[in-house]
This record gives structure tokens, C-alpha cells and sequence, in this order.
């Protein structure tokens, strides 16, 4: 079992539920932009934001944010030091930051003693992309074991300052390569991790990506809190990595939705009845399976295990419970139907 922090009240490693992550992509300095996306966030079952503090500007804007903020705030610092202890005054909840990478030794230990003396963690995150020269050198390519190396010694700065209040993210834009990674770090540490797949691509390509890697990893029982990466809406990334979760068998949250590929027998439009139930469920926080299925004939029978469903006839259809049909309804009624009896659930 890996180690625990804490990021504004919410806990990752030691045991608790693995966390929901994402980043806000509007100007930090726009408070009001910035401050209504991470409510939209939240809202779609975002557990920890993290917003980029590229300099002063939004420095001055973090507080403004956790005043409104519903959720602990992580701040995203690159190389300069005196932002990071900016924005820990201001109340961050966390700092991502390689400790690295911002100056000299007397730079990491007043970022360490900062976060010590206000109990806030730090994130260390190697990404496969940037790593170090003398790493790169050293191993001749990206891989797995060089981004370990990587994080060994921003871990051993921290560590050198008595620090360990620690999570450590260690992505690739290759799925193999964060797998990988993350797995011999989980070996030779205990300290937390922060899985992800960087850079994954859009809504599709990059939900399929962050599925495979982090699902993977999530199944063989690696990781402790997560983000999905997309080229979307961050509240995308929200979405995907709650059916992430769910599909891991991690977390059992919320609906389920399950559904035919459809077949020669199939008499409706099911590819858009269950996009239509999809989008939805969005707004139903039961922990039920609810089916949509093509053949009225076999649907309710394979659909035995769901808690709820419908299943598509020529002009009409079935709502079934646990397996047992309940009513035929007019085809135009299917939708509306369901979600009645999900309410009764």
C-alpha cells in the first residue's frame, strides 16, 4: 500500500478511493472564467483542479480562486521557484513542481520548508517528453526506466530536506511507456502515484489511449489518483475518467450504461436511443446498470444482470426490470419511460 497525502481535505494513497483530476485551460488571471469552469468541473465529479501559474499574474489570482474554488486547488509551476512560493502563501493546496528543475539547492529547500510549515504535498511530474539531458544521455532514449531515474532524483532533493510529503506522476504520450513506467516506480516506491497517459489526443483517440493505460493500470491495482488528458473540454476529461473508473471495477459510482452492437434483427435506431440514454445519465447519480438493447425478443433475458432497460421492437418496445419486462411502450416512449423508472429505483 502506497503512503497518504492530503490535498485540501481530500486524501490520495494509503487506501482511499482513487481521485478524480483535471486542469482548467482558461487564462488563471481570469478569475471569473477560471473560477466558473472548476465549478463546472465539480459539478461533472471533478475531486482536485489544478490550474497553470505561468507567472505573477496569476500568482495574484490563485487566492482569488480558492476563495470560490469547491474543490483543493493544485498549482502548476515550471522552473521558477519564487511561484511556487507565491502561490503556497496564497493557499495552495498542492505544487506541482520537479524540484529539479527550479535553481539550486537552497531553492528546493525554501519550496520543502514552505510546503512543510503550511502542510501542503508536492507533485512531482516527469514527463517523458522533457526529461533531462544527463538522463537521456545516460539511457539514449525515452523510456521507462530513465523516467524512474528521473523521478528517484527529484524524490532524493525533497527527501535530502526532510520532505515526503509526495506524489509522483511519471506520463508519456505512449501508452506502453507510462504503463511501464508506472509500474517498476510502484516497485522500487511507495510514495503515491498520479497516473495519466500525457498528451493522449482528442476526445475519441485520447479516451481510448488514457482507457487502456490508465484502466490498466488501475486493474492491476497501480495508481492513486488520476487525470485523462484530451485536446477538449476539460469537463471531457471528467467524463472519460469516471467510465474509466467504473469500467476498472475501482469505483462504483453513478449509472452504468450497457448496450448491444446490434444485429440483423434489430428494428430501431439503436446506435442514437443509446447515445440518448448516455447523455441522460449524465445527470443521474444512482449506482444502477441500466441496458439498452436491439432485439425485444432476447434483450431483456441478456439483460438480466441490469437493474433496469429497454429494449427496441418495429413500432414498440419494452421496459424491463431485472430481467422481468414491466410494459410494452410506444417506441417514441422508450426514453422517457426509463428514466420514470429509474426515478422509482
Amino acid at each position: 500500500m502506497t503512503r497518504q497525502i492530503n490535498v485540501g481535505g481530500v486524501l490520495i494513497g494509503g487506501g482511499a478511493p482513487v481521485t478524480i483530476q483535471s486542469m482548467t485551460n482558461t487564462p488563471t488571471q481570469d478569475v471569473a472564467a477560471t473560477v466558473a469552469q472548476i465549478q463546472k468541473l465539480a459539478a461533472a465529479g471533478c475531486e482536485i483542479v489544478r490550474v497553470a501559474v505561468p507567472d505573477m499574474e496569476a500568482v495574484h489570482a490563485v487566492g482569488k480562486i480558492k476563495e470560490h474554488s469547491p474543490i483543493p486547488v493544485v498549482v502548476d509551476i515550471h522552473f521558477d521557484y519564487k511561484l511556487a512560493l507565491e502561490t503556497i502563501a496564497a493557499g495552495a493546496d498542492k505544487v506541482r513542481i520537479n524540484p529539479g528543475n527550479i535553481g539550486g539547492e537552497d531553492r528546493v529547500k525554501a519550496v520543502a520548508d514552505a510546503c512543510r510549515q503550511r502542510g501542503i504535498p508536492i507533485r512531482i511530474g516527469v514527463n517523458g517528453g522533457s526529461l533531462e539531458k544527463p538522463i537521456l544521455a545516460r539511457y539514449g532514449k525515452i523510456c521507462p526506466e530513465a523516467m524512474v531515474d528521473s523521478a528517484f532524483g527529484h524524490i532524493r532533493l525533497l527527501e535530502k530536506f526532510d520532505f515526503s510529503d509526495i506524489c509522483v506522476s511519471l506520463k508519456s504520450s505512449s501508452v506502453p511507456v507510462s504503463m511501464r513506467a508506472y509500474q517498476l516506480m510502484s516497485q522500487k516506491s511507495d510514495y503515491p502515484l498520479h497516473i495519466g497517459v500525457t498528451e493522449a489526443g482528442t476526445v475519441r483517440m485520447g479516451t481510448l489511449k488514457s482507457a487502456v493505460g490508465i484502466g490498466g493500470l488501475l486493474a492491476l491495482g497501480v495508481g492513486d489518483t488520476m487525470r485523462v488528458s484530451l485536446s477538449a473540454d476539460p469537463v471531457e476529461e471528467v467524463y472519460a475518467a469516471r467510465e474509466i473508473l467504473k469500467a476498472a471495477g475501482v469505483r462504483r459510482e453513478g449509472p452504468e450504461l450497457v448496450s448491444c452492437p446490434t444485429c440483423g434483427r434489430t428494428k430501431i435506431d439503436l446506435i442514437a436511443l443509446a447515445n440518448q440514454v448516455e447523455e441522460r445519465l449524465k445527470t443521474v447519480d444512482k449506482p444502477i446498470t441500466v441496458a439498452v438493447m436491439g432485439c425485444a425478443v432476447n434483450g431483456p433475458g441478456e439483460a438480466a444482470a441490469a437493474d433496469c432497460g429497454i429494449a427496441g421492437g418495429v413500432s414498440e418496445g419494452l421496459l424491463f426490470r431485472k430481467g422481468e419486462i414491466v410494459k410494452k411502450v410506444p417506441q417514441d416512449r422508450l426514453v422517457d419511460e426509463l428514466f420514470a423508472l429509474i426515478e422509482e429505483l
